[in-house]
């Protein structure tokens, strides 16, 4: 898989404004702030072939940090398409470098953080619950438990997947 900086991004763009640049965040991660070129694909509704793109021309790709473009890039690649090219480092990293961004009245938790959360939550209530109620439901914590082992291991969220489709992360910007 390709990967660019977000400098080298920058200096492509500034010289080819029309390149295709995907960022595969949710709706309302990509309304908070985004690179100014960049175009919105959520991930979980991410079809290459409904892009409109040539399959041999280079398709730049960022997320937040770079793994969900890395899937997208995966998504590309058995699509057919030949140059998926993924930012490092993602839209964290392009703000680092004090690239320009556009910015909404959006704020949100991202989808990482509100996997933390999520699954945080649920651990203490299977925590409580065993104690409170019934010992058993200390297998609540420990699926939870199994399930970020899982994630850690294959790079693959189940709860992010799920998180990413509830209202407040899956309405469309304003």
């Amino acid at each position: 898989m390709a990967t660019i900086t977000p400098v080298e991004l920058q200096k492509l763009l500034a010289t080819h404004p029309g390149l295709p640049l995907i960022d595969v965040r949710t709706p309302v991660e990509f309304a908070e702030v985004h690179v100014p070129q960049a175009r919105n694909e959520p991930l979980d509704q991410f079809a290459p072939d409904r892009l409109g793109l040539s399959k041999d021309q280079p398709v730049y790709l960022l997320c937040r940090s770079g793994a969900r473009a890395a899937k997208a890039a995966e998504k590309l690649a058995r699509a057919g398409f030949t140059h998926g090219v993924v930012v490092t480092g993602g839209t964290l990293a392009w703000q680092e470098a004090g690239l320009p961004v556009e910015r909404g009245t959006v704020k949100v938790i991202s989808l990482e953080r509100q996997v933390r959360i999520a699954a945080g939550s649920l651990v203490v209530i299977g925590v409580v619950l065993a104690k409170l109620v019934n010992p058993w439901f200390i297998g609540l914590s420990a699926f939870v438990g199994a399930g970020l082992v899982f994630a850690g291991i294959t790079d693959f969220c189940g709860m992010g997947l799920l998180l990413a489709r509830l209202p407040w992360n899956s309405r469309k910007p304003s």
